[in-house]
């Protein structure tokens, strides 16, 4: 089988066996409340189910990813600075920043990590779906029969679920109009619903800094990159795993929706939009609301930890120089304190070079 071939057996079996286990339990769920267990609908209803359940674990990893990507923004004027101060060496320019991202605690990778966990869970499903199409193969706690009821289920008595763009249920056959027109339909909404989540996160929750440099560049790339991506494979995917990604994408929008609104990042459209609606509620109520401007914490003052001693002076000018404390010239006692507070060794030492002359 070869290395990656067992690293890719020892990956997919566990989620084989994860997603069989939560799509029979939606399963269940459904033909429960009255669904045909073999029809397409339950089916269907099921993945979008794995779906939710997929999404909602992953949670935690969706908001690391918003912190990195939060942080990386902030941190665009330091890189900046970087570029301008190391612009001439590139390796050291490459030191300096993942430094800079260390000392931060953020990881520029972060923000991929959502993605790259849900492959593999992706590809699962649809090797899932496949096998039980072409040979009724069954994985996970799928049985024989449960993927042979999987792979001839059937949306609306006519859609094959496990019908794609170009290829009807079996194999060489003439596509089905309604599949590729289903298909069609969930890969456009894929796409659309990436691109609108790729450009939400840049118009609403990126500071006008922070749409230059490396960073910005990158994410205008994902812009159009993934869409298109996403868009040229999907027309290979079955209905079944379409529906499991459209979902996906749409919980990705409506969460990032969610967090841009409520918890937006400092000096960004989204931020501003906020602070005009609590100051519109505040209004409604009948209370006033300080705007607050989020500034970088100012570098603590360095003061001298040692306190300024006189100058070092010769032995005839210590014995011409009142000694604080001592009698004034008219007679009487003075506040030693205040003859103290008022000595200036370097007014002595001039009127001692004068009397000198």
């Amino acid at each position: 089988m070869g290395i990656i071939g067992d690293i890719g057996h020892f990956i997919m079996v566990p989620l084989y066996y994860i997603i069989s286990a939560v799509l029979l339990g939606w399963h269940k769920l459904f033909t429960v409340l009255g669904l045909d267990a073999k029809g397409g609908l339950s089916w269907a209803l099921s993945i979008i189910g794995l779906t939710l359940v997929i999404r909602a674990a992953l949670i935690p990893l969706f908001v690391k990813q918003i912190k990195s990507s939060r942080n990386m923004q902030l941190l665009q004027p330091k890189v900046k600075e970087l570029q301008k101060k190391y612009g001439h060496d590139r390796q050291k320019l490459a030191e300096e920043t993942m430094k800079l991202y260390k000392d931060a605690g953020t990881n520029p990778f972060a923000s991929c990590l959502p993605i790259l966990l849900q492959m593999p869970i992706f590809f699962a499903l649809f090797r899932l779906l496949s096998g039980a199409t072409k040979s009724d193969k069954p994985h996970g706690f799928l049985t024989v029969e449960k993927a042979h009821e999987f792979g001839e289920s059937k949306l609306f008595g006519s859609l094959p679920i496990n019908g794609n763009f170009w290829e009807s249920r079996t194999w060489g056959e003439t596509p089905n109009t309604a599949v590729m027109v289903i298909a069609a339909i969930l890969v456009l909404a894929m796409t659309a619903t990436t691109f609108t989540t790729q450009r939400q996160l840049m118009a609403k929750n990126m500071p006008a800094e922070a749409m230059s440099g490396p960073y910005a560049q990158q994410q205008k790339m994902l812009l159009y990159i993934l869409p298109v991506a996403f868009g040229l494979g999907g027309i290979a995917f079955p209905i079944g795993v379409l529906l499991y990604w459209t979902t996906s994408n749409l919980w990705t929008m409506g969460q990032q929706f969610y967090v841009i609104r409520n918890n937006p990042a400092p000096g960004t459209p989204a931020f501003k939009a906020k602070q005009d609606r609590d100051k519109a509620k505040a209004a409604r109520h009948g209370h006033t609301v300080t705007e607050t401007i989020t500034e970088a914490a100012p570098e603590p003052e360095q003061r001298p930890s040692t306190r300024q001693q006189p100058k070092r002076q010769s032995r005839a000018q210590r014995k011409t120089t009142p000694k604080p404390g001592g009698a004034a010239a008219g007679g009487g006692a003075k506040n030693p304190s205040a003859d103290w507070e008022s000595y200036d060794p370097e007014a002595a030492t001039e009127k001692n070079e004068g009397d000198t002359k």
